[in-house]
């Protein structure tokens, strides 16, 4: 055989090599599709589409642009709040995007990525409530939260607070509209979201933003590999501006 043909022959097989590792011609251990798992009733983050039932939001268009710059194809799956780490840590799925906050107790579970938002907690009331003005004012009333989020957390370090926890948020709202929680307590920026949708006829916020805290992505603590590319292509779309078209998209402001 001649050595022009062995030449031909191996310059073909490095082509077929790198057509078929996917992930941005990443190495073979790479997975092609990017399982995110998410909880899609916490707008502005993730959500359904009412119209085309597709799910959408801000963690939704961060983590495609991720999947984008690391050659990838993001696969979405909505699943209980409580369920997602579980299912990550079971190799169900490989990433969590659902508005998750960073805390010492999750990250001895999963491993965060770098934060990419910065959020806090405050409270919704009704219109015409004007006994609770701050988070203080919340003992002994009745609290409505979403399952597993740090908002329920901290609702039940509230002394004499009787508090129900719901599947969504959109389900806490609707407790307070009806007349069976006082107050709810969640993260701002879905907060702000609500009222912003309609959620202001009946309801307002008050009171000052509690703990300031991290967004961050979870993966798997055994999936060094995927973390260290999610984080370089997260800090790379935040240096290509495309990070700041996502924001500008879903908060209609620059990132502060």
């Amino acid at each position: 055989m001649s050595k022009k043909i062995i030449s031909a022959f191996l310059l073909a097989l490095l082509v077929l090599a790198l057509a078929v590792s996917g992930c941005g011609q990443q190495t073979s251990q790479a997975p092609k599709t990017i399982k995110i798992g998410t909880e899609a009733t916490f707008p502005p983050f993730e959500f359904q589409d009412d119209k085309t039932k597709e799910y959408v939001g801000f963690d939704i268009d961060l983590v495609k642009a991720i999947a984008k710059q690391m050659g990838c194809e993001a696969e979405i799956v909505s699943m209980g709040f409580d369920g997602l780490v579980p299912a990550l840590e079971a190799q169900q799925i490989d990433v969590i995007a659902a508005g998750m906050s960073i805390t010492p107790e999750r990250a001895e579970k999963v491993a965060f990525s770098d934060p990419y938002y910065k959020s806090g907690l405050s409270i919704v009331v009704k219109n015409s409530d004007t006994t609770i003005k701050s988070f203080k004012d919340l003992e002994g009333k009745r609290l409505a939260v979403q399952i597993g989020t740090t908002g329920a957390e901290e609702a039940k370090k509230i002394a004499s607070a009787t508090v129900r926890e719901f599947n969504s948020s959109s389900d806490a709202y609707m407790e307070l509209v009806s007349g069976g929680a006082d107050a709810v307590v969640n993260d701002h920026p879905v907060n702000q979201y609500y009222l912003v949708q309609g959620g202001s006829k009946e309801s307002k916020l008050v009171g000052d933003i509690l703990n300031s805290e991290d967004y961050g992505l979870a993966i798997n603590k055994k999936n060094t590999e995927l973390s260290q590319k999610i984080n370089a292509a997260l800090a790379e779309i935040k240096k290509n501006g495309e990070y700041d078209k996502i924001y500008q998209k879903w908060f209609g402001a620059k990132v502060q």
